[in-house]
């Protein structure tokens, strides 16, 4: 599964780079809401399973709060969710991002492939992306230790 801090690197290096969009805080707490009613959990439910308050919870579904990366992902992960939904639902990520960090994600949670590997894949896929003129980002966690020149080609 992928890491806690794997996922919000990519969603906060992706804020950075593009510009953290406005949040709609009233379509996500509505979407919220809807998510939870359709499994059938009450508001103290999903606030114990997600680890925050109950308060706070009523308070993002009314659109009175705006939750961080790290509280959409615990919620999303309580609903059994895309985290990269709620992310773009909250304006965290534009809807034209999100196949990217779902690309990176898999990426990092494959467990058939070691952490060096992981972070090669990601600096080729990045150096495709940039060739075909769409913006490159840096993997989350520096390079990995996969030295210098890896990844990369001679033209």
């Amino acid at each position: 599964m992928l890491c806690c801090k794997q996922m919000l690197a990519i969603v906060s290096g992706m804020g950075q780079h593009r510009g953290m969009a406005s949040l709609h805080v009233g379509s996500l707490g509505e979407f919220l809401r809807e998510q939870r009613r359709s499994a059938q959990l009450s508001l103290r439910q999903l606030a114990e399973a997600a680890g925050v308050s109950n308060p706070y919870l009523s308070q993002i579904e009314r659109g009175l709060r705006k939750p961080s990366a790290e509280v959409l992902q615990q919620v999303a992960k309580a609903l059994r969710i895309s985290a990269e939904t709620l992310y773009v639902r909250a304006g965290i990520l534009d809807e034209r991002d999100r196949e990217e960090v779902e690309t990176r994600a898999a990426i990092l949670a494959d467990p058939s492939i070691n952490e060096r590997q992981k972070q090669v894949l990601l600096q080729i896929y990045d150096s495709f992306r940039k060739e075909n003129g769409f913006d490159a980002h840096p993997a989350p966690e520096g390079d990995g230790g996969a030295g210098a020149g890896a990844g990369t080609t001679e033209r």
